[in-house]
């Protein structure tokens, strides 16, 4: 997965006006090689009702940068979108792929948030990543010991080329195909098929898990790490659970046998 840094006016920090004014506008951004869509936050009306943008704001924002006579960028340039804690559902979601599409932009990842953003995007087959904060794309270091976010759930199948990050566990109600990826700062439970690449305890975590009702992966890695599926086919599935064991391996067993002896006795 390709790590994304952003400028550092999207840093949570305190602007200045004239970074504040540029922060409430659609804005395009080449950066890295990539085309970075900025959309304005869309925070509360009753703090200032002037600086809040309703759909209808940005989709005509959004028309005005795509339609502008000076083009920066090369034809299927791929584009992250940044929404911030903006609300998109797959409608729209889907109206600023159509947009980018005519422009012949190719929207690519999604980082937002809010939980319904990431639901949408992930559902329409995008790559996501959710975060409460957007800040954290700036930072190369992680606190040690900071609280993880609430579960991500997707009832959905991710296809090939989508990929998910999120800075607690990630349930899935659905397949995991290959050339998909999960990466989860908690535990990765798949209800379904997983047969993509599954990094559990991305932020060093040994204790997280990874569980799926067919257990096929391209790749496992917990914390640090790795393992790669057996070479051998399996003829039955059952529910399985992949941790570290006390001989730092990633070891994969049944799940009622992991649960009857790792868990502690109440």
């Amino acid at each position: 997965m390709t790590d994304l840094s952003l400028p550092s006016t999207l840093a949570i920090n305190a602007p200045n006006p004239a970074e504040s004014d540029r922060s409430q506008q659609v804005r395009l951004k080449g950066e890295g090689g990539k085309l970075l869509l900025l959309l304005p936050p869309e925070g509360e009306e009753n703090d200032n009702p002037a600086a809040s943008f309703g759909w209808a704001d940005v989709w005509q924002q959004l028309k005005q940068r795509l339609d502008a006579g000076e083009r920066f960028w090369q034809p299927s340039t791929m584009v992250h979108l940044i929404a911030r804690d903006r609300l998109l559902d797959g409608r729209q979601l889907q109206a600023i792929a159509d947009a980018l599409t005519e422009a012949q932009l190719q929207l690519k990842r999604v980082y937002t948030s809010r939980r319904q953003t990431a639901v949408a995007a992930a559902a329409a087959g995008y790559s996501v990543e959710q975060d409460p904060t957007i800040a954290h794309l700036n930072q190369s270091a992680v606190e040690v010991g900071q609280a993880l976010a609430e579960p991500l759930y997707l009832q959905t199948t991710l296809r090939s080329g989508c990929d998910v990050k999120h800075n607690g566990s990630v349930v899935v109600i659905g397949d995991v195909n290959p050339g998909s990826e999960i990466v989860a700062d908690g535990d990765i439970l798949i209800w379904g098929r997983l047969r993509g690449v599954a990094h559990a305890g991305a932020k060093g975590n040994t204790r997280c898990r990874i569980m799926a009702l067919q257990m096929e992966p391209t790749q496992l890695r917990i914390a640090d790490f790795v393992a790669r599926a057996p070479e051998t086919q399996l003829t039955q599935y059952v529910p399985e659970v992949a941790y570290v064991a006390v001989d730092d391996c990633i070891r994969i067993t049944h799940a009622m046998d992991y649960y009857r002896t790792q868990l502690p006795v109440q």
